[in-house]
């Protein structure tokens, strides 16, 4: 996916979103911004790496049931697989991450406050590399 945006070492235990934090008003950003406060009212733009949150509360969801128009890029040969979009609002960090739910999660298994937490994930794989990403999983899912 994209570098900086998630932890890259150790295991799945370890596994946090990267986000920004403005010093001079404390807003936390994701994805991460490295250049200024993206806060209107705040002129400060010393930002800093914190790791967000791992667990969250279902904010939202729905399902993907159809494959997206270009530029999404996916090969028109491959069968569409349906996926669970979720959007998990981190109480501490006081914003909404939209994320797939982990493979095997649907609409059915999901409720509005529900606890889950983000773990590594793979988007996509060729045999010479492996793009990784990160998914919401309901808390006490087994891996």
């Amino acid at each position: 996916m994209v570098a900086g945006w998630f932890t890259q070492d150790g295991g799945e235990e370890d596994f946090r979103l990267l986000g920004t934090r403005c010093a001079a008003c404390t807003s936390v950003f994701f994805p991460r911004e490295d250049s200024f406060c993206r806060n209107p009212a705040c002129v400060g733009g010393e930002l800093t790496e914190v790791p967000l949150s791992k667990r969250g509360r279902v904010w939202s969801y729905t399902d993907g049931r159809y494959r997206p128009p270009a530029p999404y890029v996916s090969d028109p040969d491959t069968p569409w697989e349906p996926y669970t979009l979720v959007a998990v609002e981190l109480e501490a960090e006081r914003m909404v991450v939209l994320g797939q739910a982990v493979p095997g999660v649907s609409v059915a298994d999901l409720a509005v406050g529900m606890e889950v937490e983000v773990v590594p994930g793979v988007l996509g794989e060729t045999p010479r590399t492996v793009w990784t990403t990160w998914r919401w999983r309901p808390v006490g899912m087994a891996s």
